[in-house]
């Protein structure tokens, strides 16, 4: 494990001669070799790779048996000669008490480090495997068994693997991931992070689309890697084709995937998070509610393993709140709306209000809010023309903000009011004394709360609600007026990060707005720099105040923010991750600076989260101290920006 958590996984589908013995274990030896060069921790190979799962009778030859330990045997020497530290997983036919298993054996420094026998035989169709081998559920039972291999003595026979460097280990095979309680779950509770799976899976039609899903879900599940090895192409065909399936997975996510069919030896890698896991079982999972495990379950040790300080083979998603393919943005954009809409009607229709009232300032979040209750009204068969939008222009306003505003009310129809803030804050100025030419806190704040005084009393004439338009990322930095604009009677976009604001706006102008002159103004707002407009404008009434040019990159803040709340994850391994995902694009010392700056700023402004609107939960992260996020208000922040 490199400092930061990450163990390199490997699973291998090499070529293969059924019943060769010799010939199958010079190939094994080959990916091991491949594997140890890229200092994978561990490599997983298929079911029976030893013999090939496809021996059928030839299992009940004396002789194949002898050569099959001849070949583990060939493997453990080669580990403790040629490639140490690194932990591999073969299949192979072993022999326990008068019985023969279908088995795991785990491999490591010239050490037979455990044998997992395969606990649910399928005995179904093209299967027969009870015709050859005893079900393992009787030695993983009870007290701790030992058997007699390659020379050992006393090799433990057991389901469960720890290392020194805390990551656990757990083997199921193949047919045990397909029934209703896999031995995987109670792996996973008994600290199992990594689930490995050596597996002779046919290929059928539509069976590599379930078998995919199976691997995501159990990980999932089981908040677990899972490392997936399945037997290839060159299994004998006398009844049914294997296929070469490997897959690695995190906690319902595809690392990697080798196209099948492949008439070559294959290897795929993945760089598996361990520690992120850990911090998810603690903080998400239910894993403290349960019995850790039906049987008494005794570890192995394998003490001695490799690790690499180097992410080579894990992609770090510059935006992580943002799905990566247009197909899935879309699709989680039109969820996202349904979200929001469903949650404002209930509100409106709970309220009895007949009128919602919004502050409308041309820019991104105003924007996504407005289209929202516009799509709220449609779905209740309410009259838009109750929409109530109100711009009320100050100091720093722009043409071109307050324009498309007013556009934008325009072509949905909704009514629009302009109310100019800028006498009543000089006014403001003059009862508390403030000089208007110092342009200052005070400054900017007194036209915020102007603006949210205006919103509030005129819902209340109006028998309406005030909806919020402020963002995940504006709550997470406290980039919001106390009591201003950080307050609403219902706020829509509380759950969605800025990166997904620019999605979510976009997707509407393409794929919903039926109207051009509509769809023109919205992609004008998104080529708007993003700004609060409380500082006055230059002399050609361009926009001076840019917030990221404060704060920093927004689409950093929201990697932080991620990666921080998320996974409980360290500095040092944010700025580790963020190096990896930016480093085309930002200096180690911009990312320095702009982690300080969000860490100094989500600690000192949590009073602003304890206190914010309700608003709904629209994705797996929020900061509503009535969902996922408590924290005190005067906690220190001096441990984090020591890391």
């Amino acid at each position: 494990m490199n400092k930061h958590g990450f163990y390199r996984f490997a699973a291998a589908c090499p070529k293969m001669k059924v019943a060769d013995t010799k010939y199958n274990t010079d190939q094994i030896l080959e990916c091991i070799n491949k594997a140890y060069n890229e200092q994978a921790t561990m490599i997983v190979f298929p079911e029976l790779c030893i013999t090939g799962y496809t021996c059928n009778d030839l299992f009940h030859q004396e002789q194949l048996l002898n050569k099959a330990e001849e070949a583990l045997e060939r493997i453990k020497v080669f580990t403790m000669n040629e490639c140490q530290k690194i932990i591999v997983a073969v299949g192979a036919p072993v022999r326990i008490e008068g019985r023969l298993y279908n088995c795991a054996v785990f491999i490591e420094s010239g050490a037979i480090v455990a044998v997992t026998p395969k606990v649910y035989l399928p005995n179904q169709r093209e299967f027969y495997e009870k015709r050859y081998f005893s079900s393992g559920r009787e030695l993983l039972r009870g007290i701790p068994k030992v058997c007699k291999l390659c020379g050992w003595a006393k090799v433990p026979v057991t389901n469960l693997i720890k290392t020194d460097e805390d990551l656990v280990i757990g083997c199921e095979l193949c047919e045990d991931l397909w029934v209703p309680n896999p031995p995987s779950g109670y792996l996973a509770l008994s600290g199992a992070q990594v689930i490995v799976n050596l597996s002779a899976s046919d290929a059928l039609v539509g069976k590599a689309d379930y078998r995919r899903n199976l691997v995501l879900n159990q990980s999932a599940r089981c908040m677990a890697g899972y490392v997936y090895a399945s037997a290839g192409v060159h299994e004998s065909t006398t009844d049914m084709v294997c296929s070469g399936h490997l897959i690695i997975a995190e906690n319902g996510s595809k690392l990697a995937e080798e196209n099948r069919f492949s008439r070559d030896s294959e290897i795929i890698y993945a760089d598996i998070d361990v520690k992120r896991l850990t911090m998810q079982r603690i903080s998400e999972g239910d894993f403290q509610d349960f019995i850790s495990t039906p049987y008494d379950i005794r570890a192995a040790r394998a003490p001695f393993i490799m690790t690499s300080d180097e992410l080579k083979h894990r992609y770090v998603a510059k935006t992580p709140f943002v799905p990566s393919t247009r197909d899935h943005r879309n699709e989680v954009c039109c969820e996202i709306f349904n979200i929001q809409c469903a949650a404002l009607a209930k509100r409106l229709e709970a309220s009895n209000t007949k009128r919602a009232v919004i502050g409308l300032s041309g820019g991104l979040d105003s924007t996504l809010a407005l289209l929202v209750i516009y799509q709220t009204y449609k779905l209740l068969n309410r009259p838009v023309k109750d929409i109530l939008a109100i711009t009320m222009p100050g100091f720093g306003t722009t043409k071109r903000t307050k324009g498309n505003a007013e556009k934008m009310a325009e072509y949905l129809g909704v009514e629009l009011r302009t109310i100019d803030i800028t006498d009543a804050c000089f006014q403001h100025f003059k009862d508390i004394g403030h000089d208007p030419n110092i342009a200052d806190v005070t400054y900017e704040n007194v036209q915020a709360r102007e603006r949210t005084q205006i919103l509030m009393d005129v819902a209340n004439k109006e028998h309406g609600i005030v909806i919020g338009t402020g963002d995940l990322s504006e709550i997470a930095l406290g980039w919001c007026t106390y009591n201003a604009d950080h307050m609403s009677m219902y706020s829509v976009n509380c759950d969605i990060p800025k990166t997904l604001v620019r999605y979510l706006v976009r997707f509407y102008a393409d794929l919903v707005c039926d109207n051009a002159e509509l769809t023109k103004v919205l992609r004008d707002i998104l080529d708007t720099p993003v700004s609060p407009e409380l500082l006055p404008t230059d002399k050609d009434g361009n926009v001076t105040q840019k917030t990221e040019s404060i704060l920093g990159d927004y689409i950093l803040h929201d990697f932080y923010l991620y990666h921080f709340v998320k996974y409980g994850a360290t500095p040092d391994k944010i700025l580790y991750l963020a190096k990896y995902a930016f480093k085309d694009d930002f200096s180690e010392d911009e990312l320095t600076t702009a982690l300080k700056t969000f860490l100094r700023r989500f600690f000192t402004q949590q009073f602003k989260r304890s206190c914010v609107p309700d608003g709904p939960k629209v994705g797996t992260l929020s900061l509503s101290p009535r969902a996922d996020w408590r924290m005190p208000s005067d906690a220190s922040f001096n441990d984090w920006l020591e890391d």
